[in-house]
């Protein structure tokens, strides 16, 4: 009995296309692909892939399908093709979708697929171009149990941090959660960059020391290690480890926001940062911080000691 997984990839774009082209190289796994673009299919043919004509043909042959579309629609576009397959496997489908959607996208495509005798389960990526491109993605799954195992064998393939996240819908909110603290840092380095341009600094020089250091400190994961957001104990391990950063953190952030005032930069995520450090690392009794009060208030506070 052959242990070979039959594999589907459908949207071959800037991730789409390297994550595939881990599938085709790798033992184990037949590949079939589609794309409207002539292109990326072409080269996933000469890599070992067989090209489909049409989703419809590409899902009857295979036993898990991966979906990298753009958005939500494409992704039931996609499925409903899917779901018009006349299956020749004999084996029960799982459908990967890889794409970034809405938070109640999966549960609604998983509900569509099911008396079909389809599996979706929400697989989101993270990691970009360059991860996709070296099979060290992280995928952030969200099904039932039975349907990620038999994605397994994939999923192992493309990523090299896989999780399973929970329930549909699940991989979804995994990865909604990791972006907003993605888009949220990558405002604060705006806020930043004009604060070292307007103190006359060499912004590519920071952009280097930031990742230099984040590389080494693990950057804002650094924090990431309790299993919970409830306030910490005195008597809990991570009280003295969050009262060092909360004690340094509003020392630095203070005299950002003062270096911010005589250049006449606004600072507004410096500001709130202030504000929410303590309470946001569940510290609400550090010596010398009164969580909750104002950024003026601590400002205050520290320009008098």
């Amino acid at each position: 009995m052959s242990t070979r997984t039959r594999a589907g990839f459908i949207g071959l774009g800037n991730i789409g296309r390297p994550m595939a082209l881990q599938l085709a190289k790798a033992d184990g796994i037949d590949l079939w692909v589609h794309d409207i673009a002539p292109e990326p299919v072409a080269e996933l043919e000469a890599a070992g892939a067989k090209a489909a004509a049409s989703v419809a043909e590409l899902a009857a042959s295979v036993d898990v399908l991966s979906v990298m579309v753009r958005d939500d629609d494409q992704v039931r576009q996609v499925l409903a093709e899917v779901l018009t397959a006349r299956r020749t496997t004999g084996s029960r489908l799982t459908v990967l979708v890889h794409s970034t959607v809405s938070p109640h996208t999966p549960t609604e495509l998983a509900a569509t697929a099911a008396p079909h005798g389809v599996d979706v389960l929400d697989a989101p990526v993270s990691g970009g171009p360059m991860g996709a491109a070296d099979g060290t993605l992280a995928i952030l799954c969200g099904g039932g149990a039975e349907a990620y195992a038999a994605a397994s064998p994939v999923l192992s393939v493309m990523g090299a941090k896989v999780v399973h996240a929970g329930p549909v819908g699940a991989g979804t909110r995994f990865k909604l959660a990791r972006n907003l603290l993605h888009f949220a840092s990558f405002t604060a380095a705006t806020e930043a960059q004009r604060l070292a341009e307007a103190a006359g600094l060499d912004l590519v020089a920071l952009g280097e020391v930031v990742r230099h250091t984040d590389a080494i400190t693990g950057g804002p994961g650094a924090i990431m290690h309790r299993d919970t957001t409830a306030t910490i104990a005195p008597d809990d391990f991570w009280h003295g480890v969050f009262g060092h950063v909360v004690a340094l953190g509003e020392k630095d952030l203070g005299f950002a926001i003062e270096l911010a005032e005589e250049l006449g930069v606004e600072v507004p995520l410096a500001r709130l940062a202030l504000e929410r450090l303590a309470p946001g690392l569940g510290m609400s009794d550090v010596e010398g911080v009164s969580t909750g009060s104002t950024t003026a208030e601590r400002l205050d506070r520290r320009r008098e000691t």
